[in-house]
């Protein structure tokens, strides 16, 4: 059972600007090749991360208003938010160590 979360316009406010602590968004389209690349790394992240920080994906084409807050104008982008606040992202898919190394820099400590 995968932890990501879906994100969706209407879940937005609740799930990712009032969490707590860090909110890794995964900005995605199902018709998105290097998306689907992307989707297991970012599995793997919300496995590993489980409990410490919350992964979830944001369909565009679902959603498209928030892509829209956020200029969102390609995937796959990664947002990094804290407390809220987007504090950093990520156009393209970098491969698997490109994301962890972009992730794990603002990523509580490992346990």
């Amino acid at each position: 059972m995968s932890s990501v979360k879906e994100f969706s316009d209407a879940s937005w406010d609740q799930d990712v600007l009032k969490a707590e602590g860090t909110v890794l968004v995964d900005f995605s389209a199902t018709w998105c090749g290097p998306c689907k690349a992307m989707a297991p790394v970012v599995d793997d992240l919300a496995e590993e991360y489980e409990g410490r920080v919350t992964v979830g994906k944001l369909d565009v084409d679902d959603s498209p208003n928030t892509a829209m807050q956020y200029d969102i104008r390609g995937v796959p982008t990664l947002g990094v938010f804290q407390n809220g606040q987007l504090v950093d992202r990520l156009v393209g898919y970098p491969g698997p160590r490109g994301v962890r190394s972009f992730f794990e820099k603002q990523a509580p400590v490992k346990a």
